[in-house]
């Protein structure tokens, strides 16, 4: 790295906003270490930073997003991968609705809080007064940054890296995983035919939350049950979450 790069002082650990990048903490949370620290850098970085420090945004426009987006779709091979080896026998049903379960936002979140992401994020001065307010980053955020965090592993060291890092991060998960989970949103709809009702209607009741990274908010609604509301960060999210609600107030799931 030149003399004088913007980066140099986050990489030797020096205060950013309210927390500090410390790489070999980092390293023993998610079990790598970066050969080019510049891309754990640009995964921590969150878009709300960077109207604050033109130095992060002339190097990295667009926060983590780009990691993001890489980064989802290593998870999501590299935990196929994993299904088909560690459940030979199962069909392809089964494993779809492990997978789904593994690599879905709630899951990234626990993860990342068990890595102590939380510490390393870069955040804007919105996001760090709504961190202060409830004590924790948003789950949405963290789950993005784990996500982020794998594509920059990727990019740093491959594939084999990066699936390994999945492993060992996801192994207590998909050891305890004895009966593939059933979608809630499926459930929900296998549980109105038997009874002969109308399928569940999802609708999409408000956004929470800043423009970069909404939380969507859905109702579903059923003939004979009172209505319920699931958040998430995607609408198929909400709406599984809100199935889920309205499953478990049901004495369904």
């Amino acid at each position: 790295m030149a003399a004088g790069d913007p980066l140099e002082p986050l990489l030797q650990g020096h205060p950013l906003s309210s927390g500090a990048v410390d790489l070999a903490v980092l390293a023993a949370g998610i079990g790598h270490a970066f050969a080019r620290p510049e891309l754990a850098i640009e995964a921590l970085t969150h878009r709300s930073l960077l109207d604050r420090r033109p130095d992060l945004k002339a190097a990295y426009p667009n926060g983590n997003e780009r990691l993001e987006f890489l980064g989802d779709r290593v998870l999501s091979l590299a935990m196929a991968d994993l299904l088909l080896r560690r459940f030979p026998q199962s069909r392809e049903g089964e494993l779809a609705r492990r997978h789904a379960e593994l690599v879905q936002a709630a899951t990234l979140a626990e993860i990342a809080a068990q890595a102590g992401l939380a510490r390393h994020l870069m955040l804007g001065e919105s996001e760090r007064q709504a961190e202060g307010a409830t004590g924790t980053v948003r789950p949405t955020i963290l789950a993005d940054a784990m996500e982020a965090l794998l594509g920059a592993i990727f990019l740093d060291a491959g594939f084999p890296a990066a699936a390994a890092c999945i492993e060992r991060l996801w192994g207590e998960r998909l050891s305890s995983q004895r009966a593939a989970p059933r979608d809630a949103k499926t459930t929900l709809q296998e549980w109105a035919q038997a009874r002969r009702l109308p399928l569940p209607d999802y609708r999409e009741v408000g956004r929470e939350g800043p423009a970069h990274a909404p939380a969507f908010v859905v109702e579903v609604t059923i003939k004979g049950q009172e209505p319920l509301q699931g958040r998430g960060p995607s609408k198929r999210e909400a709406e599984r979450q809100a199935a889920a609600a309205l499953l478990t107030k049901m004495g369904e799931l």
